[in-house]
């Protein structure tokens, strides 16, 4: 068996587990990673936020408009990229980067990557609401 299989990491899963089926009365979220095994990945907490309007945020590769207030986040991320793995806000809502394979060609230019869509602006730094983070994104 080729040792390459064993390098290359091919699975991203979440999970989620919920009373009853929680041994604790809460909520479970885990995830796994298709990141490479030597690449670091911090745990970071990012505060809650008020931006005046007009303020852009720096992302991987683009710039965009940042919204007037963010919320409080913990976040797994690569350490060379501004998105994130997975995620928690201040209101419980969490959410995992899920890798999507797709066959359309690739657009020309620089664009957020699906990390980024996690991070600040986007899904977990807006959403107070379980059902209100697709909003957000």
């Amino acid at each position: 068996m080729s040792s390459s299989i064993h390098d290359t990491p091919c699975s991203c899963d979440c999970l989620v587990s919920m009373p009853p089926a929680s041994a604790i009365p809460a909520v479970i979220f885990a995830k796994n990673s298709d990141r490479p095994r030597d690449e670091v990945q911090e745990v970071v907490f990012v505060p809650a936020g008020t931006h005046p309007p007009g303020s852009r945020l720096q992302c991987t590769y683009i710039e965009v408009e940042q919204v007037s207030k963010t919320h409080a986040v913990i976040l797994s991320r690569p350490s060379w990229l501004w998105g994130a793995e997975m995620g928690a806000n201040e209101h419980g809502v969490c959410i995992g980067n899920e890798a999507v394979w797709t066959k359309e060609p690739v657009g020309e230019g620089e664009a957020l990557l699906g990390m980024d869509l996690l991070r600040p602006s986007y899904g977990i730094f807006r959403a107070q609401l379980r059902n209100h983070w697709h909003n957000c994104v």
